[in-house]
């Protein structure tokens, strides 16, 4: 990596400001052309350029650069520019149309993809098209073969930051959403390279009849057909190094606390064991015991008691009673015999 040092107060002042931060803004981009370009490549440049600002710095001299074989020009210009992202515009009869996209780490080369112009339509084709300065904008991916191989990772990857914006803000006003950039890829026929498509819309707010406006979209401008050609992926290592997250920045996780499948907060509280045999549960009225219904139950349950005991002993074996005699005075006249 390369050191300056300031010689002055001024220059002092401006590498503090180049010093890493926990939140950092938006990636600084330069634009720059080979030594030989198309005028097709020199307007898709033009036009990228101004979607980019105010973080654009845009070279007019050619340079001799080639980044698939020598990345020491980037690590240099980096360090001068405090630049994180390159686009190189480049035109060759084996390559034709080319742009190439270059994002450092560290004033280093971290990665970088090739993009070959197939088709395109530019901004002064749209009636009414402008771009608002410093409007962060909505980045959509469509599509399921982003994630199908390192390398379309990696031009996923290398898009989202050009096109992102300020990262330090965390809400968006509606108002503020002017333009959406669409990239979108497509199967690549056998033998063929990947296709993706670019589209950059505005946004239109409409009345809807409900709180939340209607939002219509209108083709802004530039769009773009890109071939992916040559990818370079990132080595692992610095990789891991590069998306690390600060101590300060980590978010701590709070013990017993999880979110639910609809996004609301469900912790868990510890108590101690509860002694239950203070407890009052006679204030409620239908809870109150009537005066003497304590005494009535005592002797309800006493009588039950006693009969469950009767049931329980065996009764004694009654003895054949003896035939009782009538008094004297209270029988009848006796009968006679004939």
């Amino acid at each position: 990596m390369i050191r300056i040092k300031a010689k002055t107060a001024a220059g002092a002042r401006i590498l503090k400001k180049r010093e890493p931060t926990l939140i950092e803004g938006a990636k600084t981009a330069v634009f720059l052309k080979g030594t030989t370009t198309s005028q097709v490549v020199s307007d898709a440049l033009k036009d990228l350029t101004a979607l980019k600002k105010p973080d654009a710095v845009a070279f007019q001299r050619r340079n001799d650069i080639h980044p698939f074989d020598d990345p020491k020009p980037f690590e240099f210009l980096s360090a001068k520019n405090d630049a994180a992202l390159f686009v190189l515009a480049t035109h060759s009869k084996k390559r034709p149309h080319n742009l190439v996209f270059v994002r450092m780490f560290d004033h280093q080369m971290l990665d970088m993809v090739e993009l070959g112009i197939t088709n395109m339509a530019l901004l002064e084709e749209f009636k009414n098209s402008s771009v608002a300065l410093g409007n962060r904008p909505l980045v959509l991916f469509s599509g399921e073969h982003w994630e199908s191989s390192d390398e379309m990772r990696t031009v996923k990857s290398i898009l989202l930051d050009m096109y992102t914006g300020d990262k330090s803000v965390d809400q968006i006003d509606l108002r503020g959403l002017s333009h959406i950039v669409s990239f979108t890829s497509s199967v690549p026929v056998v033998g063929g390279p990947v296709k993706v498509y670019m589209r950059v819309y505005t946004t239109q707010l409409m009345k809807s009849g409900v709180k939340l406006p209607r939002v219509e979209l209108k083709d802004m401008g530039p769009h773009f057909n890109f071939d992916v050609r040559r990818v370079h992926v990132a080595d692992a290592e610095v990789m891991k190094i590069a998306r690390k997250i600060p101590k300060e920045l980590k978010v701590k996780k709070e013990k017993n606390v999880e979110k639910n499948e609809f996004g609301e907060r469900v912790g868990r509280v510890w108590l101690d064991k509860q002694d239950m045999s203070g407890l009052q549960t006679r204030k409620m009225k239908g809870l109150k015991r009537k005066a003497g219904e304590d005494d009535d139950q005592e002797d309800d349950e006493t009588a039950a008691g006693q009969d469950t005991d009767a049931d329980e002993q065996p009764s004694p074996a009654k003895k054949p009673s003896a035939k009782k005699k009538t008094p004297a005075h209270r029988q009848g006249p006796k009968k006679s015999k004939k």
